[in-house]
């Protein structure tokens, strides 16, 4: 009798959906992630197949559980917007981000930086862009071949992919990185948001209230008018009443 060998189950991979490290290490670093990834989520709100992720890993060989990184925003043009654990690049249809931002603190260290820049020149990115808030420095790095190229002019450089502009502060060292949207709008924190929401929806009142206004004004006029008119009526049927009486008495009144 022959047995039947059965094959051997290979264990599942398991791809874990954190890396055990803190999104951010102060205040500032996170709402500068935060202030890009939801800025971003605004300006492709209406493009189903752009998918940006903060702090999300990303896995970009199949069955190398180790080769990931987490970028602080990333960008992925090709893919659907939703909820992942993580970003699985064999499950996209094999499209990685083509745009990663980092944010510094305090605690990066050079060689670390320099892992994730050959990370990210290795798997694909097109544009890369570290941000230190502290000292208010942007470098920009662009693909060009195989490789990560400097940009050597960040103020005022628009990225070829997002179609956003960045500008650096001049010499006031208490000015901050300024991001644009295509349109001119400058990227706002959700305070601002909610702050320029309020002001408009104050102004919108005002118009409604202004506009309201002139429509009450403009309405009483024409009663007025109307009131005019009327008076005007009487006063006109009196007068043809009053020749009526005169002609009556025999008064000739062409010759009044």
């Amino acid at each position: 009798m022959v047995q039947q060998l059965i094959p051997e189950k290979k264990p599942e991979i398991i791809y874990p959906d954190s890396d055990g490290k803190p999104m951010a290490d102060n205040t500032k670093q996170y709402q500068w992630i935060v202030k890009i990834k939801e800025n971003l989520e605004i300006l492709f709100a209406s493009d189903n197949n752009i998918f940006i992720a903060g702090d999300l890993l990303w896995y970009p060989v199949e069955g190398s559980v180790k080769t990931c990184q987490a970028p602080d925003v990333m960008i992925v043009f090709g893919r659907p917007k939703g909820d992942r654990g993580s970003y699985k690049q064999w499950v996209e249809n094999n499209i990685g981000p083509q745009v990663v931002f980092e944010i510094l603190s305090p605690g990066n260290r050079t060689k670390e930086m320099a892992k994730k820049m050959l990370f990210y020149q290795r798997y694909g990115v097109e544009e890369y862009y570290i941000y230190d808030p502290d000292n208010i420095e942007l470098i920009g790095l662009i693909r060009k071949d195989e490789w990560l190229a400097s940009i050597e002019e960040m103020n005022n450089w628009v990225s070829p992919r997002l179609g956003i502009r960045f500008e650096l502060p001049g010499d006031n060292l208490e000015d901050e990185l300024k991001i644009y949207y295509p349109d001119g709008r400058k990227f706002l924190t959700s305070i601002e948001l909610h702050q320029q929401m309020t002001q408009e929806s104050e102004r919108a009142e005002q118009e409604k209230q202004r506009a309201e206004q002139e429509k009450q004004r403009a309405e009483q006029e024409s009663e007025r008018a109307e009131q005019e008119k009327q008076r005007a009526e009487q006063e006109s049927q009196k007068y043809q009443e009053l020749l009526a009486k005169l002609q009556a008495k025999g008064i000739d009144i062409n010759t009044l």
